[in-house]
């Protein structure tokens, strides 16, 4: 069975199951019976939850054989130990090979990429200035931009934390931006547009995603997306004959401007209306992408959160089941194919 054929997924595990399919390998350690015979303590990821395992037999030799981060068949049997779930161990063997969907393993945005991909295209066909237009395309039809940008995170735990991520957060940011130039006629709808697509595309080498788990990379830390992003604009704006330096200056003022505040890491604060209002909408949208990941840890109806150090407060939370969610796109665009998922791109160099 190849990586395509994964029929077990963890939430679907009940004890006294044969295992033999694929996870990832998201933690592993050696550890010593009171006797003194090494084992493996592990911990095993899918789309569906996590669900750790213990590896009695052969520990060195299969410690040898796997790294935590890897994708990997494990093989064994499901049992109840002290009424918690775990797997007995008998084998695991890396999975090599192309075309691995991380999405299997690691939580994943529940759109569809395809439609968001199509959707944000569109806006970005609709933007009038024939600059900032030219700009937005040479970043959303560069297939190996857009594999990385269709699989980022928007963040490594807070809003969006998860594959397809940036996608989803940007284009709400977007949908946000349209319907407020459509209420303000005085705001500059490209310039608005613009940014709500550019704002965070530095995210792609702000983090380190290829991989389990997601981190910063050395320039993420150092940079930071904004900064990054800035970059990112200056270098295709380069390539565009024309290109008035004003638009150029006011895009980047609100890349760099739209955390809103010194100190949640914007070099400069939003002093233009369309700065004012990319701050809010992205702000925005990552609160209610925050809340309502909260709400589906909870049973239906009202309930207290945790003290969350994020945001310095409680949380009343409303449960809720969630439904599969639909994007609102009744005449969707039929310009191509999916942009290829970054780990295809990163196999072919």
């Amino acid at each position: 069975m190849d990586q395509a054929g994964k029929e077990v997924f963890i939430t679907d595990i009940k004890p006294g199951r044969q295992i033999d399919d694929i996870f990832l390998l998201a933690a592993m350690n050696k550890a010593e019976t009171k006797a003194g015979k090494t084992y493996l303590a592990l911990k095993v990821m899918d789309r569906s939850g996590e669900l750790s395992g213990r590896v009695w037999d052969r520990a060195d030799h299969w410690f040898a054989q796997v790294k935590v981060g890897q994708v990997v068949r494990v093989s064994g049997r499901s049992q109840s130990y002290r009424d918690v779930l775990q797997l007995k161990v008998n084998s695991l063997e890396p999975v090599t090979g192309d075309g691995i969907d991380m999405a299997l393993f690691v939580p994943s945005t529940a759109f569809d990429v395809d439609e968001m991909t199509r959707e944000l295209r569109k806006f970005a066909r609709s933007v009038s200035d024939e600059y900032l237009n030219k700009l937005l395309l040479k970043f959303l039809l560069n297939k190996k931009f857009m594999a990385a940008f269709c699989q980022a995170p928007a963040a490594k735990s807070m809003h969006h934390a998860y594959v397809g991520g940036l996608l989803e957060h940007t284009l709400h940011v977007t949908r946000l931006a349209d319907k407020v130039a459509e209420l303000y006629p005085a705001v500059d709808r490209s310039l608005l547009l613009t940014g709500a697509i550019l704002h965070d595309i530095g995210k792609i080498t702000e983090f380190s995603f290829a991989g389990y788990p997601v981190d910063y990379s050395d320039q993420g830390r150092l940079l930071g997306h904004m900064t990054l992003g800035v970059e990112m604009v200056a270098e295709k704006i380069k390539k565009i004959t024309g290109f008035p330096p004003e638009s150029a200056m006011l895009l980047k003022h609100l890349i760099l401007s739209h955390h809103g505040r010194y100190e949640f890491g914007s070099p400069a604060l939003p002093m233009l209306n369309e700065a004012f209002i990319l701050n809010f909408i992205d702000d925005m949208d990552a609160k209610i992408n925050y809340m309502e990941r909260l709400s589906t840890q909870v049973e239906a109806g009202y309930h207290w959160s945790e003290y969350q150090r994020n945001m310095e407060r409680f949380l009343f939370l409303c449960g809720h089941g969630r439904d599969e969610p639909q994007l609102d796109n009744a005449d969707k665009e039929e310009d191509g194919d999916r942009p290829p998922m970054l780990w295809d791109v990163l196999e072919k160099g």
